[in-house]
C-alpha cells in the first residue's frame, strides 16, 4: 500500500510524456546540463583568482605607503 509498482511508474511516465512532449523534456534536460557545466566552470574560475588582501582592518589605520592618494582615487573614478 505504501509504494508504487513498476506499472504505476510507467503509466505516470507516459502521462508526463503526453502532457509535455518528448522535445520539451529533452530541451529542459539540455538546459539543466548547460547550467551545471556553467556552474562548474565558474567554481573552477574562482579558485584560480587569488584573494585580494584587505587594506583596512576595523580599529587599525592603514600604513601611509599602502594607502591610496587622492589623485589615484580620482583617476580610478
Amino acid at each position: 500500500m505504501g509504494s508504487f509498482s513498476l506499472m504505476h511508474w510507467v503509466i505516470v511516465l507516459l502521462v508526463v510524456m503526453l502532457l509535455f512532449g518528448g522535445g520539451r523534456i529533452s530541451g529542459l534536460m539540455g538546459d539543466v546540463a548547460k547550467g551545471i557545466k556553467s556552474f562548474k566552470k565558474g567554481m573552477e574560475d574562482d579558485d584560480d583568482v587569488p584573494a585580494k588582501p584587505a587594506t583596512r582592518i576595523e580599529g587599525h589605520r592603514v600604513p601611509e605607503q599602502d594607502a591610496p592618494t587622492a589623485t589615484e582615487e580620482k583617476t580610478k573614478a
